[in-house]
């Protein structure tokens, strides 16, 4: 991206710097979100949305075992405390995923069955759901600069030219978000859509 109008503005330095550190968050976790959605090979990530009440507390399972996947698929989880081992299969079970845990009293086996051609569409439809959120949240970012630049304007902060240059530049910022979202998103559904 060229040289930031607003960074060499002082009164819009600091407004720049949190609308990218914001977008950039908003980016980061579709990100995590798009990792989490099942495609046709198993996945240590398929679970990180799936929280195990360990003590009274919601925990993720990364926090309380060894997760990894020794073949395409399978989940394989080896809990550090070998008491939660019912908790970790109660939560993956409550977590809807499809999965159907199996103990042996030491780790958990998750085999992951191959999608059918109906749930890669269902994961499609969801990726695009998720997807059209994490966008809503970036404009919500640009609102709120927008609304910001706007009132520095009326009170005189900065020059009216400054203020249209700005605005440019905070859609041009929110326009690169986007497409970087989409981009990933595209992936995702062709790695979930191949067979």
């Amino acid at each position: 991206m060229a040289a930031s109008v607003m960074a060499g503005i002082p009164a819009l330095k600091e407004l720049s710097g949190d609308l990218r550190r914001r977008m950039d968050q908003a980016v980061a976790t579709f990100q995590s979100s798009l990792a989490a959605v099942r495609t046709g090979r198993a996945s240590a990530h398929m679970l990180d949305q799936v929280k195990v009440d360990y003590y009274g507390t919601p925990t993720q399972i990364t926090q309380l075992a060894q997760v990894s996947t020794p073949d395409a698929q399978s989940i394989l989880i080896a809990p550090w405390d070998p008491t939660v081992l019912k908790e970790i299969e109660k939560a993956i079970l409550a977590a809807d995923l499809g999965f159907n845990p199996q103990s042996d009293g030491k780790v958990i086996r998750v085999p992951v069955p191959p999608m059918t051609e109906e749930r890669r569409r269902d994961v499609v439809k969801h990726l695009n759901k998720v997807l059209e959120e994490h966008r809503t949240a970036v404009r919500n970012v640009r609102r709120d600069g927008n609304d910001a630049l706007k009132k520095l304007a009326k009170e005189k902060k900065i020059s009216e030219d400054e203020e249209k240059r700005s605005l440019d530049e905070i859609q041009k910022m929110t326009d690169e978000e986007i497409r970087r979202m989409e981009d990933l998103s595209r992936k995702k559904e062709a790695e979930v859509m191949q067979v």
